[in-house]
């Protein structure tokens, strides 16, 4: 089962490495690598979402997503997009972006270098505000309960997560934006830090705006669907499953495309903290984009989506560390190989409690999915 699921992942994991190393030398070995479990971690939530919505579809919806869906995923947002941000970033053509970044390394970095307060502002709006809306919102399972518990409770005032990113950014702005790190020094990129951080907020509201549409035309859909199956029972009819096969099943899979570009932007934006070389970034990000989905796969086949769940939780505060190291980046430097074991280490915390909390629960004899809420977690 797992040979099968993750065969294709496997493989194109080793044929990743191994031209990493032999193109570009050990340290891309390990860029890579790293790249790829921080995808993976970052986009598990985002594999457990798809799961749950993938099983609604028939057979032909579910391959549609696997295999159009995988091309956008690797090929469109780890590949396109990044080159993308360095091109509007740095001001260049994405042509010109990619024939720097291969026959100018040097020029090319320092490009980046400059560009990149723009590129952290942004992707720190962003994934602050992911973060912020999944630690305001009152969950039944918590995993860090002295300190989601008072959260959730403060969390009920409308609009509070957009007020808190915005004096964040507005404290970014005032401090690490005035000594802003560039190719040739420090330099006052306030201004530059306030615009790009707006945009990023507006990005995570339009994108999470259209998600709630594509919800709710689902939630239209299937209700429709559910009347007119209870009309044929009443008429001694057969109910027909087409309709949802078909529209129902193509809002979903638009639902999905929005939900995946949404969670794509985490791992994109989280990759900058670690590495401006947008072929290691691609080649990381796609490997895991593999994972994601044979992942989404293995779930679905399963049926299991709740065997550990407080691993939502610790990609989320994830999340909210790789927004803050990008917030201090703009003035200060932060290794590499720290930024991305922080976010492995924060997943490894919450898998290793989700067992722990199993565990426990195994020994008193198992118990309801209500009572299972209460049990603490042991963190």
């Amino acid at each position: 089962m797992v040979l099968k699921t993750f065969g294709w992942s496997f493989a194109i994991t080793a044929i990743g490495l191994a031209f990493a190393a032999w193109q570009w030398g050990w340290e891309a070995f390990g860029i890579v690598l790293i790249l790829s479990v921080l995808e993976i971690s970052l986009s598990f939530d985002n594999a457990v979402v798809n799961a749950g919505i993938l099983k609604k579809m028939n057979a032909f919806w579910q391959k549609i997503f696997l295999t159009i869906g995988i091309l956008i995923a690797v090929f469109g947002m780890r590949l396109v997009f990044p080159v993308a941000i360095v091109a509007i970033s740095a001001k260049v053509g994405p042509i010109e972006a990619v024939q720097l970044a291969m026959d100018k390394p040097q020029q090319y970095e320092a490009l980046v270098t400059d560009a990149h307060p723009a590129i952290a502002a942004f992707g720190g709006m962003f994934l602050m505000m992911i973060f912020l809306d999944f630690i305001f919102t009152d969950r039944d399972i918590k995993w860090l309960g002295w300190i989601e518990r008072p959260l959730a409770k403060i969390g009920k005032v409308d609009m509070l997560s957009v007020c808190i990113a915005l004096i964040l950014l507005l404290g970014t702005a005032m401090t690490f934006a005035t000594h802003a790190h560039t190719s040739t020094g420090h330099a006052d990129k306030t201004t530059t830090v306030l615009l790009a951080g707006v945009a990023g907020l507006i990005t995570y509201l339009v994108v999470g705006g259209l998600s709630g549409h594509f919800e709710n035309k689902i939630e239209e859909e299937e209700e429709r669907e559910h009347d007119e199956e209870e009309k044929a029972k009443a008429e001694g009819k057969e109910p027909t499953v087409i309709g949802l096969a078909g529209k129902a099943a193509f809002f979903l899979f638009l639902y999905l495309e929005v939900l995946d570009a949404s969670f794509s932007f985490d791992g994109v934006i989280g990759a900058f903290a670690i590495t401006n070389h947008i072929f290691w970034m691609a080649l990381g990000l796609g490997i895991g984009a593999m994972y994601v989905r044979s992942l989404t796969v293995y779930l679905v086949r399963q049926g299991t989506l709740d065997d550990y769940v407080y691993l939502e939780h610790g990609a989320h505060y994830a999340i909210g560390a790789l927004a803050a190291i990008l917030l201090i980046t703009i003035e200060h430097q932060i290794n590499e190989i720290v930024t991305g074991l922080l976010g492995v280490v924060l997943i490894a915390a919450s898998f290793w409690s989700s067992l722990r909390r199993n565990k426990r629960i195994e020994a008193e004899g198992g118990e309801s999915s209500d009572q299972k809420s209460e049990v603490p977690s042991g963190v």
